[in-house]
């Protein structure tokens, strides 16, 4: 289509971004060009990041994002503005050479992990995936066995200390901790096995099941660095991936207990955030 805009993107391994798209050829850039980042559902300029979009040679204007430069955790919409007097221009999605973030491995103690994954929407336009978080527990590998589920990963931004635990939270309000038929707490907690940042640990599926409290019944996973600490998600983020609950799935299996037969397995959220989902045994109609 005469007059796509559409940005290259290649990835580094500290997380910046760097955007290469061809000119119109009847544009005329001036100084004031500019790659226009937003965040989506925002309609406020505090959350609108300007970058500078200059001349790359053969035609070519590029625009950097460094790693240092924040972006609020969030959707961002990509524009061009080419510093002509007319609204930026929705940018299409070019070539993307994101294999610097496969298996990336930032620094242990950075303070806060900033993370950027380019993707096209549903309606084919350029956007970023933006998490900012610190402290930050990273999942690895995934054990899915029927005694429960077993996790290792890596903590950026704290040290595991005495108390470190994994606590699983049911994503339900209130009033329905305790029912039905005297469930237990909402929160499930278990000790981690710790060597340096890296860490381990199993939640037993038995215990979720025991803690049902109807329907499908999602639980998000928490990481406690230490006795009195403020938990962080355990979530996936250091690959190429911005949207892991479409395009990575794990088994759910059968758990017997006291109430029937569970079905229980882990899963991605839409924010990349691992959960488990327990499913409960069909209720008999109430006669």
């Amino acid at each position: 289509m005469a007059g796509e805009l559409r940005a290259d993107c290649i990835a580094d391994s500290a997380g910046g971004l760097t955007f290469d798209l061809t000119a119109p050829q009847d544009a005329d850039t001036t100084w004031s060009a500019a790659l226009v980042l937003r965040l989506r559902g925002d309609e406020g300029a505090a959350d609108e990041v300007r970058l500078p979009l200059g001349p790359n040679g053969s035609g070519r204007l590029r625009a950097v994002l460094p790693s240092t430069v924040a972006l609020a955790e969030g959707r961002w919409h990509a524009y061009a503005d080419l510093g002509d007097g007319r609204e930026p221009r929705r940018l299409l999605p070019g070539v993307n050479d994101l294999r610097s973030l496969v298996g990336r491995r930032p620094l242990a103690g950075i303070g806060r992990l900033g993370v950027r994954i380019p993707y096209a929407t549903r309606f084919g336009n350029l956007a970023l995936r933006s998490w900012l978080r610190g402290p930050h527990a990273e999942a690895g590998d995934i054990l899915v066995a029927p005694e429960g589920l077993t996790v290792s990963g890596r903590l950026y931004g704290a040290a595991p200390a005495a108390g470190a635990r994994a606590e699983a939270r049911a994503r339900r309000t209130p009033a329905a901790d305790g029912a039905p038929g005297g469930a237990g707490p909402a929160t499930v907690t278990v000790p981690l096995t710790v060597e340096g940042r890296d860490f381990t640990f199993t939640l037993p599926y038995e215990e979720l099941a025991a803690r049902w409290a109807g329907g499908d019944e999602p639980w998000d996973l928490w990481l406690r660095p230490a006795e009195g600490a403020r938990p962080v998600r355990i979530a996936r983020l250091l690959d190429d991936l911005p949207d892991k609950k479409r395009a990575v799935s794990y088994p759910a299996l059968p758990v017997p207990a006291a109430a029937g037969e569970f079905t229980v397995g882990p899963y991605y959220t839409y924010d990349n955030d691992l959960a488990i989902r327990v499913a409960g045994p069909a209720r008999p109609a109430a006669g």
